[in-house]
């Protein structure tokens, strides 16, 4: 499919800087299957599932993986070039595939310096401007000095506009986060509180994780003029055996599996079987998703509002239907939702 049939304009002011405050009270736009748009707020949630819906979140945690380092000049005299990077993949115990401006002034065989004595060389500059990183620390003392001296990896559209703060520390993990890996957050569990998540469980919602490590893909705009031509990046994930047989009981008794987020339903649908059972599974997937797939697990999809052209909007479409989702973010923007990673919600369903 031609890229450009996911374009759309996006007032810039729309781009959310800041999340809600508190989490449940950013707005949520419902949409349907058919029927009317609704404009609610993520508080209330509850209501709009039914007793043995399956909510399936993402607990993966966001590393600090947003660093400040200099490079020391190539002649005496020359000054030292401050660099900010964004690890993007871990290669090894002690190596780091990053993001890095200013790429253009760094080479293979450079040596950078940062906080807490921790030091660097660049082994590899990739053609796409990623360098591959080797310390001189590795495994839990190389977390260790990362964790002190990192900050969260808040996405180029947010960190290219403010600072990074105390405040994204919080706001940018998710309240039931936990397994170390990412370096984006799975931002449509951001809207939940632990309140929130009390009210599912009273309203008989049942919950369930899945881990997928979100990677280098978040940050990657989509460059080719065909989906077809578009190559996603592989990410780990895992699906528990408890998790694989809550949702196959769900969809034997004919309940509906609904994915808190994109992560969450790339993990699912890359482990369906044929007749829709998930198996436990661990592993990468680059599944990518645009219309005309067949959706064997999911049902709906709780999300963020995403950008033009991203694999991500094309992925909505896909569950949606195209023509669904250009009509529900034309509603989104002429009533000023806020998008993007600490933007308002979405619920969507599958087109039938």
């Amino acid at each position: 499919m031609r890229v450009d049939l996911f374009d759309f304009d996006l007032p810039e002011e729309l781009i959310a800087l800041r999340p809600a405050r508190p989490r449940d009270s950013a707005r949520l736009l419902h949409v349907p299957a058919t029927g009317s748009l609704e404009d609610r707020i993520v508080r209330d949630a509850p209501s709009l599932f039914r007793p043995g819906d399956v909510l399936v979140f993402n607990d993966t945690r966001v590393i600090p993986a947003a660093l400040q380092a200099v490079r020391p000049s190539r002649d005496a005299k020359g000054p030292l070039v401050r660099v900010t990077l964004n690890l993007i993949e871990r290669m090894g115990a002690d190596t780091w595939r990053a993001l890095a401006r200013p790429g253009k002034r760094l080479k293979r065989g450079d040596g950078l310096f940062f906080d807490e004595g921790l030091f660097a060389s660049i082994v590899d500059k990739g053609e796409d401007g990623a360098i591959v990183l080797r310390f001189d620390r590795a495994d839990a003392e190389l977390d260790g000095a990362i964790a002190k001296i990192g900050a969260a990896p808040l996405p180029p559209y947010i960190a290219g506009k403010r600072e990074t703060d105390e405040r994204d520390a919080e706001d940018y993990q998710t309240v039931y986060a936990h397994r170390d890996g990412s370096v984006a957050a799975p931002t449509a569990g951001l809207h939940f509180t632990e309140e929130l998540l009390r009210r599912l469980d009273e309203a008989g919602v049942v919950r369930t994780h899945v881990t997928l490590h979100v990677g280098a893909g978040t940050f990657l705009p989509v460059k080719s003029e065909d989906t077809a031509d578009h190559v996603m990046h592989a990410e780990w994930r895992e699906i528990s055996d408890e998790t694989a047989a809550i949702v196959n009981r769900a969809k034997a008794q004919g309940q509906r599996v609904i994915a808190v987020g994109t992560t969450s339903l790339r993990s699912l649908e890359s482990a369906a079987n044929t007749d829709g059972t998930v198996r436990n599974e661990t592993g990468a997937t680059d599944i990518f998703i645009t219309p005309g797939y067949r959706f064997r697990v999911v049902d709906g999809l709780w999300t963020n509002f995403h950008l033009p052209r991203s694999t991500l909007f094309m992925l909505v479409s896909a569950l949606a239907g195209i023509e669904r989702m250009k009509a529900a973010y034309a509603h989104a923007i002429a009533q000023q939702y806020r998008f993007y990673s600490y933007g308002d919600a979405s619920l969507l369903w599958r087109s039938q």
